[in-house]
Parts: structure tokens; sequence; C-alpha cells
């Protein structure tokens, strides 16, 4: 971290922080761990080995065409079971109402000024005037002392259309804008690290410029952190769309988020294994950021990153029942380059985290690192493979050619089976129940209807796997405000 000290003498020395400031932001993580940062998308031995597994499976499709396409068969159809009885089981653990935090309004309004602690909300926006004026009135609306409450408004300073917007919308004392030098990577987590540099609080918290949190959010946190043990690190909130029923793609979206923020995350804070944050509402030790490094501005889902150093460097993260309203995507084509980018970030995340097997391993457990695959890797894989299960069935259904039936013998073609059937019946049990849980009967259509969904997360998965190799720190630039 830079020298704090140099903010109270003057505007030379103003501008000399504000240089460190950004220096950091952009290098900091790579200059002090190089080898965590995805500034390099493939270490050399990575891309060798890589290289290697490719021209073996060449070469031997050339020279054994139908045992190296059982084998390959075998080893998705496998990956595909082992994905599908880990899903089952964080959802079974993510049943248990005290998998989650739950903070009442009575504890958290009795929580007196002098025990909350100091805390800073970073909000990065780009191009973003149409919902900046609804997050000032937002922020303005959380319940917390007002002197205690410092919330950055990190726009980019070359977006002077935002920066316009956001002071017609009247910026007070507490919503105050901070300019971001324009450098690149133009990316969130880079405008966060630049924030954090001129943050007060001992939590920070991010929350995207369409959210309107819990207006008691802040307050469940320092009590959550209270209840806790002192090696918590970060206080997940659970986000929830306020436009689920605007059309079919916003209500799958919904449910989506449902499975996983009632379920699959509690389930995964009942064990070792590493959380994957998301991109807002994660409420952060200050003192642990400036220990672990803080957010990786190459990383595109530098949320994932963060939750996977919290728990290699032997940290915790809980989940809390408190929810912030986020604006689902409503365009497909605008949902695609969001979850593209989301699975890259994923695969990039992986990347990172497996140049040091061994070392993650001792960090995070047996079921922590076998997780941590099936999460970080598993999942683009497993929805980018969808669409290759998804032709050899059309395939088969229209023209029935030998070698389809060849490389599903009756060792491969069981388990396939059982996959097919059972696993995509479970993952629709699993919609139905989350769905259920958010009272909505309008979301029963996209939960009966969620294989549409899958071909386009399968596209998304195709489109982020090809990113990572051809520009893996580019940031897909999600438009908000759709629904309005």
């Amino acid at each position: 971290m830079v020298n704090t000290d140099l903010l109270v003498h003057g505007d030379k020395a103003s501008d000399a922080f504000k240089a460190a400031a950004l220096h950091d932001a952009v290098n900091g993580l790579r200059e002090r761990k190089p080898i965590s940062s995805a500034s390099v998308a493939f270490y050399p031995w990575q891309r060798n080995v890589l290289f290697a597994l490719l021209a073996v499976a060449i070469l031997c499709l050339i020279f054994f065409l139908t045992p190296t396409l059982i084998t390959l068969t075998l080893l998705c159809t496998l990956g595909y079971v082992w994905t599908m009885v880990d899903r089952l089981i964080l959802f079974m653990r993510g049943l248990d109402a005290s998998a989650i935090m739950t903070i009442s309004d009575e504890v958290a309004l009795a929580l007196t000024d002098d025990e909350l602690p100091l805390y800073t909300i970073l909000v990065p926006a780009y191009n973003e005037p149409e919902v900046v004026g609804d997050l000032i009135a937002a922020m303005r609306a959380i319940d917390y002392p007002k002197e205690k409450l410092q919330v950055l408004l990190l726009l980019e300073e070359d977006d002077m259309i935002t920066i316009e917007a956001a002071e017609l919308a009247g910026v007070d004392k507490v919503v105050s804008i901070l300019k971001v030098p324009a450098a690149d990577p133009r990316t969130k987590p880079k405008a966060c690290n630049y924030g954090l540099h001129f943050s007060t609080g001992e939590i920070i918290t991010i929350y995207d410029a369409e959210d309107s949190p819990d207006l008691l959010q802040l307050r469940r946190v320092v009590a959550t952190f209270a209840q806790l043990p002192a090696n918590t690190a970060c206080v997940q909130a659970k986000l929830v769309f306020h436009n689920g029923t605007q059309n079919l793609l916003t209500a799958w979206f919904t449910a989506d988020y449902a499975l996983w923020f009632n379920f699959i995350l509690p389930g995964l804070m009942r064990s070792n294994s590493p959380i994957p944050l998301g991109g807002t509402s994660n409420h952060l030790r200050r003192s642990v950021l400036d220990d672990i490094g803080a957010w990786d501005p190459f990383n595109v889902t530098e949320d994932a990153d963060l939750g996977v150093r919290i728990a290699e460097s032997g940290y915790r993260t809980a989940v809390l029942n408190s929810t912030t309203l986020e604006e689902a995507n409503s365009d497909t084509i605008n949902w695609i380059r969001q979850r593209s980018r989301w699975y890259k970030g994923y695969l990039q995340t992986w990347l990172v985290h497996m140049r040091q097997p061994v070392k993650l391993w001792r960090g995070i457990g047996t079921v922590g690192f076998l997780r941590f695959t099936i999460l970080m890797a598993g999942t683009p894989v497993v929805a980018a493979l969808n669409t290759i299960f998804w032709l050899l069935s059309l395939g088969w259904i229209l023209g029935q050619p030998a070698i389809i039936q060849q490389i599903f013998p009756s060792y491969v073609y069981f388990p396939a089976l059982a996959s097919l059937v059972f696993g995509n019946a479970a993952v629709m049990y699993m919609n139905l129940v989350a769905c259920r849980e958010t009272r909505n009967a309008a979301l029963l259509i996209a939960c009966l209807t969620a294989p549409l969904y899958w071909v386009l997360m399968s596209i998304a998965a195709i489109k982020g796997t090809y990113q990572l190799i051809m520009n893996p720190s580019y940031w897909e630039k999600t438009f908000h405000g759709l629904s309005n």
C-alpha cells in the first residue's frame, strides 16, 4: 500500500499520491506476488502441458480413433457425474437453515454508534449515467451513522457522461466521486484497488451501480462479524433480482441466483472449500485485504479469485441472509457478454491457483481442492461440453451412425444415461426448491424450461474459453438500466 501521509501535503504531494495509488492498483499484486496475478494467462509449463495433451489426443485420434473417443467420452461422463453429486451434496447442506447467518432487525438496530466501525462502500461504475441517480439515493438510504460511513463512487476520469450525471444527481458528504485515472487494464478490480487507497473504513464492501441493498445490511454485517471467529474475513450477502419476471431470460437468471445464493453458497460455507464471492455485497475486513493483496486487476472475475485467496490464506467466508436487489440481464446478447466473462474468469482463477497445486492443496485440503476444480474449471468446461453431447444425441436421433454407438459401450452408456436423466432432473428439482423459497410462482415456467437456458450457458462458455486464449484480461462491459 502507498503512504497515506501524502494525502495531507498539498496538490503536489496529492498528485504523487494519486500516481503511486494508480501504480499500486495496477501492479501491486503482480509485483508483490507475481504468481498470484492473472496478468500472464498461462505459465510456460501450463501452456506446454496443454499443447502436449492436445498433441497426444490428436495422435491417438489418428491412430486409435474409436478407443480414444471411448476414453474421452468416459472421462467426460465421470466429470459430469462427479459434478452432479457434489452439487447435490452442497444443496443438501444448504437446506439447513443454520448454514446461513441470520441477523434480526432488532439485533441490527440494537448496535450503538460506538459499536459500529468505520465503513467504506466502493461503487465502481463506467458509462452508466442511467442508474447513477438511483444508486446515490440507495446509498443515502442505508441505515448507518453518516460520520462513520464513506461511499466512494469510482468513476473513470474520462467518463464525463457518468460524472456529469452523478453531479446532477447531487453528490453530498456521504457519496463522493473519486475519479480513477485512465489506465489499462480498464477493469472493475483496478478501480476498486485505486479506491482502496482512499478508503477509511475498517470494513470494505462493493456495490454495483444498479444495486439497492437492504437498508440494515451494514449493521447486520457488523453483528455477523461479532458472532463469528476472528478468522472470518468476508461476509457475503445474497443477491436478488428486482426484475425477475421482466421476461423469460430474467426469470432463468433469477432462478439461477436463487439456487446459488440460497443453497449452494451456504452449503459451501459449511465446508472448508473456497467460496467464489459475488461481484457485489461482499463485506471484507480491510486488514485482510491488505494482508492478501486486495483484488487482481487482470482477473475478470476478481471476486472469485479473492474468495480462493481468502480460503488459501486460512480465512473463512460467511453467507448472510440479507439481500441486495440487482438488475437481471434482460437482453440475450448482453447476458452472453456477462456470462462469458464469468466463465473466462473462472478458468483464469483456476489456472492462476493451479500454478502451485501442492500449496493450494495444503491450504484448503483434499475436498476443498477437488471442489475448487469442480467449481472453477468444471463449471465452464461442463457448460462447453454440453454442446458436443447435445450434437451427439441429435446425430443419433437423426441417423444413428455406428460411430456414436461404438463410443458408448455399456460401461460408458449407463453412467452417461444416469447423468442425463437423474442429473438434469436433480438440477430442475433444485431450481424448483430454490424458486419456492422466493415465493414467486411466475418462476415455475423458468424452472421447467431451464434446458433452453443451458443452451445459452454453453454458448457463453465456448465464447469465454476462446477469449481466454485470445484476450484474457479484456473486460466485456455489461450494460445496466435495461429494465427501465
